[in-house]
């Protein structure tokens, strides 16, 4: 029998399209590990609804790994730093031979990847690294200058130019092996320092490879072709909400690209408009992947525009209170942030929107807000949340001008139209009629149903923003 291979899961907790999983499968029989860091994920401001997602997708996995005769092996490490000890010693324990990882991309995760990697060539053992999380190795496409790219619009146009050559294929679930002599460990219902998810959240996200590939089957065939028409309206079923299952690895970015192929007839920048613009957000979450790795300053709470450090952010508490707790007295906003505390997801043009508020309107610091989002979200990423909450500051890369106020009312009435997504998530106004919805209501209404009067002038707090971008960029 050819050698035992370790194969470490991460954020690619699936059997079917797993890079590192079919390698090691083809190398000899694998035993998957999972490590359990509490003290970085804390540190890393990942939600308990993320790692609840986790746990439970762990279990799923757990049964189909049994099904192929694949052992999982749980291994509580604390911290990242002890990762490569902890493998080391279960490479020795099993006299495994090889370990094969997927990359991972925050600057941490590289340091303890590299760490691993340089430890087990140093005892002699074979590791291999895949790139899997996305369709490119970051560090692959580049400017014609040799550097890497600034502007979405010019690195989608080299990602279109890769498709067009080498369109990645997706891998099979390896095959079933020979049973192994080892138990398996069994996932644990809940970590401390990460209390379970709500009855609703696990409702809403159901765990495993199958109820995943289930949603992006049903989005492709009863969403995709209107993807373009519908997405910016939260009132509507007009996204994938397969964002938590990307993030985690349930899917594979190639599954839900193939999958948007089929329905557009093989074609990613030209067919179905809904498509089209629904591949560009899977290429936004690869660029913003890409802006990680080749400018590390956005994994160290610093601004992609480094001139952008000098805004005069204020520093009020109540106001990020009232934010944070959905009682701004502006009803979208205040409608999605209580979608993010209830559920652990908020839908994309809500998170621009109130991402916008907090930096513009309220002129706090976007780094509170990010950092707010992450503990909140199912879905929370580094990359994506970071290269949003920077464009709508205007801190970042195809930042938003610094001109550009999203207003909350106008906002609403457009992709809120009849006020339905306002009444679902904040009940104090769920008899408002669709006329007065969308806007902070007279005193006397405000006092009857305890729906906060707004904390802001909108003007007022737009010329405040205003001017202290214009005195940036004024010599």
């Amino acid at each position: 029998m050819n050698a035992i291979q370790l194969c470490w899961l991460r954020n690619d907790l699936r059997c079917t399209d797993n890079q590192a999983l079919w390698h090691a499968s083809q190398q000899g029989p694998v035993v998957a590990v999972w490590l359990i860091s509490g003290d970085t994920w804390k540190a890393h401001d990942d939600a308990p609804v993320k790692i609840d997602f986790w746990l439970r997708n762990l279990r799923e996995l757990g049964l189909s790994l049994a099904t192929l005769n694949i052992p999982l092996r749980i291994i509580d490490v604390g911290t990242w730093s002890h990762c490569a000890e902890a493998l080391l010693e279960l490479a020795s324990q099993l006299n495994a031979q090889g370990l094969f990882f997927n990359d991972e991309y925050g600057i941490h995760e590289q340091a303890r990847d590299a760490e691993v990697e340089r430890k087990f060539q140093h005892a002699g053992l074979d590791c291999r690294r895949f790139t899997d999380q996305l369709l490119f190795a970051p560090t692959s496409l580049k400017t014609q200058a040799g550097t890497p790219f600034k502007v979405f619009s010019q690195f989608r146009r080299q990602a279109y130019a890769q498709l067009h050559s080498h369109l990645p294929a997706c891998l099979p679930a390896p095959q079933r092996q020979s049973a192994l002599p080892l138990t398996s460990d069994t996932p644990p219902a809940q970590l401390d320092d990460f209390p379970a998810a709500s009855p609703l959240q696990q409702q809403l996200w159901p765990a495993g490879e199958a109820a995943a590939q289930q949603r992006l089957e049903q989005f492709c065939h009863d969403a995709l072709m209107d993807y373009h028409a519908t997405r910016d309206r939260p009132d509507l079923q007009g996204t994938s909400q397969l964002s938590p299952y990307l993030v985690s690895g349930i899917l594979s970015v190639r599954q839900c690209l193939h999958a948007a192929l089929r329905v557009n007839q093989g074609e990613f920048a030209s067919g179905s408009p809904g498509a089209v613009a629904w591949i560009n957000e899977l290429l936004w979450r690869e660029f913003y992947k890409y802006i990680l790795v080749n400018f590390p300053r956005v994994s160290r709470h610093r601004a992609f525009r480094p001139a952008t450090e000098a805004i005069p952010w204020r520093n009020d508490p109540a106001a990020l209170e009232a934010w944070q707790q959905g009682r701004t007295g502006f009803p979208i906003i205040d409608a999605a942030m209580r979608q993010l505390a209830t559920t652990g997801w908020m839908h994309n043009r809500l998170r621009m929107l109130c991402a916008m508020f907090l930096s513009k309107n309220l002129l706090l610091d976007w780094r509170s807000g990010e950092r707010w989002f992450m503990r909140q979200l199912i879905d929370g990423d580094l990359a994506a949340n970071n290269g949003g909450w920077q464009w709508s500051a205007s801190t970042g890369t195809d930042a938003a001008p610094y001109f550009r106020l999203f207003n909350p009312i106008s906002q609403a009435r457009k992709f809120d139209p009849q006020g339905d997504f306002i009444r679902q998530w904040v009940s104090e106004l769920a008899n408002t009629p669709t006329v007065s919805i969308h806007a902070p209501q007279p005193d006397s209404l405000l006092k009857d149903n305890d729906y906060p009067a707004p904390i802001i002038d909108l003007a007022s707090s737009r010329e405040r923003a205003l001017t202290a971008f214009r005195e940036l960029a004024t010599p």
